[in-house]
């Protein structure tokens, strides 16, 4: 979404949206009242609720004589209602700006007051700063495509799929160790405990309430296996082909498999960058100083954005140091931590992880391989 700059010849209607889970609160103006209309939405179910917004703004039109067919802009806070809201309202011909919850200006009181009707009063302020193009603090995210989302979980359910994985294991191997019990848990693993052939360090039988509980935990193991398995087998095959060439394109380079390529690809190559500093900044590896009269502090990254990306980035850039040694990030990488300390190494591969992310983005839009990267053998 392009930012626009407000034309105050044309009658405008802005409105901040609070949302909550029991109803939605609204903030208008047109910006010729003192003091803007504050509503409440509580239809059920959320389809209900939002087909009352928009009569109410209907309603707003026609109360204050405004156009049918007015600009209309609306803001709310990202959440866990994600960004269905405002993909249904820019269908409806609105410019809709979601924010960063975060990057909203409060009072630092320590005792603030805070009611839903005070957070949408200060979102309406915000945004009529943001339009008249004050926006030096707001943080406005990208709002993805449905296709892009729906995408981003299938890599999102695959990484669950493991984690269930190796918790089960993790849990069953324990409640072994409590009886001596140092068991491998292959593939027939279910069977020599269902035969009774998992023992203890003596020799006895397992307790019958731990055997039911190893059973249990064996099924619900085995189930999450197949289903990861079965979504390995048709992950990339529910891709478009764009998006399949790119996550080839970045599983060529050594030190980065098809699950991380695809995981990069799904959760941060799906947009458009304009530069360097958006890349940057969307995985939250930019740093942040502190620099007021005698004091001069390293606040570390900002940590802002996705924080599955930011993750991700810093364990390739590990595996990009091993085995790309030749290239020149990993020679800086290397010059910088010769003699340093183990926080020295954590510290300095951040650093990394930010301009890889920055050199596959070249990769990815140009075609520039990092300086000194070997790709794999056909």
């Amino acid at each position: 979404m392009q930012p626009t700059q407000r034309d105050d010849r044309r009658p405008t209607l802005d409105i901040s949206l609070e949302l909550s889970g029991k109803s939605w609160k609204i903030a208008a103006t047109d910006g010729k009242r003192a003091n803007p209309a504050v509503l409440a939405v509580d239809a059920n179910p959320l389809w209900q609720r939002l087909q009352a917004l928009l009569h109410r703004i209907r309603e707003l039109q026609q109360k204050w004589g405004l156009p049918s067919n007015c600009a209309v802009h609306l803001i709310y806070e990202a959440g866990q209602d994600g960004f269905w809201i405002a993909r249904a309202l820019e269908a409806q011909g609105m410019q809709v700006i979601v924010v960063d919850a975060a990057s909203v200006p409060v009072a630092r009181h320590a005792r603030r007051a805070k009611t839903d009707r005070l957070d949408a009063l200060k979102l309406l302020e915000v945004l009529r700063s943001w339009l008249r193009g004050e926006r030096g603090e707001l943080r406005v995210l990208h709002v993805p495509s449905s296709e892009a989302e729906a995408r981003r979980l299938l890599a999102r359910e695959r990484g669950l799929l493991q984690k269930e994985v190796g918790q089960h294991r993790d849990r069953a191997r324990k409640l072994l160790l409590l009886h001596g019990c140092s068991e491998e848990l292959d593939s027939d693993f279910v069977e020599r405990l269902a035969a009774g052939k998992i023992r203890r360090a003596d020799g006895t039988a397992l307790p019958e309430e731990l055997w039911d509980w190893l059973m249990r935990e064996a099924e619900r193991l085995e189930l999450a296996r197949r289903q990861l398995a079965g979504l390995e087998r048709t992950l990339l095959h529910q891709l478009p082909d764009s998006v399949q060439r790119c996550i080839a394109q970045l599983a060529q380079l050594k030190g980065i498999g098809w699950v991380g390529a695809m995981r990069l690809v799904l959760e941060l190559f799906w947009r458009d960058f304009a530069n360097r500093r958006q890349v940057g900044a969307c995985v939250g590896l930019v740093p942040q100083p502190y620099d007021s009269g005698n004091s001069h502090v390293d606040q570390g990254i900002s940590k802002q954005g996705n924080r599955r990306v930011r993750a991700l980035l810093i364990e390739i850039a590990w595996f990009w140091v091993r085995y790309q040694p030749r290239s020149e990030l990993a020679q800086w990488f290397v010059s910088r931590t010769a003699a340093g300390s183990k926080r020295g190494k954590r510290v300095a591969i951040v650093a990394v992880a930010r301009r890889l992310a920055i050199a596959l983005w070249r990769y990815l839009r140009d075609g520039v391989i990092p300086a000194g990267a070997q790709l794999k053998a056909a």
